[in-house]
């Protein structure tokens, strides 16, 4: 059968949204136990808004997501943003690792139809879940004409956020999905989309990376400083992986013995740094033959060197697209 013109696809992958507990209960929940036509199910007249198409792609903990996953995420976009009667994609992600997937795709997809993520701090057996709500403005947003072309686009507690920019800042709040300093670039009431702001940064349709037909991406590390941080550690990572990010101290600073290893290094080393509010340079760089990760956090650095290995191993073609995305 046809599909009806204007659909949205929710691609179902787990987390908090679809998690279950003890009635009343916000801890000790279950995740990814609801499927996601349970999920559309608890929100009263969402198909007024559009007709909705559920996949199912998995149901677990957003910590046991995987490249994988990714980049079946991005195949089953790609392919269905091919259908004309298809107006946008709504992601139910859990909101540990909502951030890497949303950046990923950002990068990846190959398309200027709306795509939105979303979840939830509560399970859907807590009282007040925040689930159905947040889903039911992503469903909103998608079906919006203001969302189109914007990248994949975050919506959490009313407000809406660039992959880029979306981060975890808090373990339970309802507004832990935010964008720090950043920002939201815009706001959902009543189902309406206002949009006040866009990103200048390259992405979709206009990104050089493309993961179609690809099984797995190149594996990077992250390794973070600290005091007395293991060099082991730090050896191990460069001679197993094919790049590594470091959170570093400061304005990504770390130790001697870290830089002494990373200027011998054979694969390509990113600076990030483990302050929430970082911004690393090229004149910044205390180390040759690194890369700045400019406003980046680590985990967002490794999605992009990922992608960034994908295409190159040169550091200097490596550098350009830390500028560039």
């Amino acid at each position: 059968m046809a599909r009806k013109k204007g659909t949205i696809i929710v691609l179902a992958t787990g987390g908090t949204i679809a998690g279950v507990g003890e009635q009343g209960n916000i801890a000790g929940y279950r995740p990814g136990r609801l499927s996601a036509e349970e999920l559309i199910k608890e929100i009263p007249n969402v198909e007024d808004v559009a007709p909705i198409e559920t996949v199912q792609i998995c149901n677990v903990n957003s910590d046991d997501i995987t490249a994988g996953i990714w980049l079946k995420l991005a195949d089953i976009i790609n392919r269905e943003a091919k259908d004309s009667n298809v107006k946008g994609f709504v992601i139910t992600h859990g909101t540990d690792t909502l951030e890497e997937t949303a950046y990923f795709l950002n990068l990846a997809i190959k398309t200027q139809k709306s795509v939105i993520i979303t979840g939830a701090m509560r399970p859907a057996t807590a009282i007040s879940a925040d689930g159905p709500m947040n889903l039911y403005q992503a469903v909103c947003a998608a079906a919006a004409r203001e969302t189109e072309g914007q990248g994949v686009l975050a919506v959490f507690a009313d407000r809406i956020y660039t992959a880029r920019s979306v981060t975890k800042t808090s373990t339970y709040q309802l507004t832990a999905i935010s964008a720090g300093r950043m920002g939201a670039i815009g706001v959902i009431r009543d189902g309406k989309v206002y949009m006040y702001e866009t990103t200048n940064k390259t992405h979709t349709l206009g990104s050089e990376f493309d993961v179609a037909g690809f099984e797995r991406l190149p594996k990077v590390e992250i390794i973070y400083f600290h005091v007395d941080a293991s060099v082991e550690m730090l050896r191990f990572a460069l001679e197993h992986a094919d790049g590594v990010v470091i959170a570093g101290a400061g304005a990504g600073e770390f130790s001697l013995e870290f830089g002494r290893l990373i200027e011998g290094a054979k694969v390509p080393v990113v600076v990030s740094s483990r302050v929430d509010d970082g911004l690393i340079t090229d004149d910044m760089l205390l180390f040759k033959h690194t890369i700045a990760a400019n406003n980046l956090s680590p985990q967002k650095a490794a999605v992009l060197l990922r992608l960034a290995l994908t295409v190159t191993s040169d550091t200097e073609q490596i550098a350009k697209m830390f500028l560039k995305y």
